[in-house]
């Protein structure tokens, strides 16, 4: 079994339910790990990362766990060799003394 590591993918993106959080783009931080079996069937980290941005990017998501759901929706279609994924998605700015978000594991 191998195992990309992504961390700390940074970008700005519209996710939140407040006000504020649907006007002004905040900052996200996404870590990912993604194992899969074949290295001959291997999994391009660099794709990935940009899918988790544009996905995130381009849904404006209400809920981060709406966020996390689709962005592992797509990261299975476009890498059906993945055998599981941890997946979190955090807002370091939205609390002045914690930083929170959303974490899965899923394992097919």
């Amino acid at each position: 079994m191998y195992k990309i590591l992504i961390e700390e993918i940074t970008f700005k993106a519209i996710i939140g339910i407040l006000e504020k959080e649907r006007k002004n783009e905040q900052l996200v931080v996404v870590n990912a790990e993604i194992e899969y079996i074949d290295k001959k069937n291997y999994i391009d980290y660099a794709k990935v990362c940009d899918l988790i941005v544009k996905v995130i990017q381009n849904g404006k998501f209400m809920l981060i766990e709406d966020a996390v759901d689709e962005v592992e929706k797509v990261l299975f279609e476009n890498f059906p060799q993945i055998k599981s994924l941890k997946l979190s998605i955090k807002k370091p700015e939205i609390l002045k003394n914690a930083l929170v978000g959303v974490e899965i594991l899923r394992k097919y």
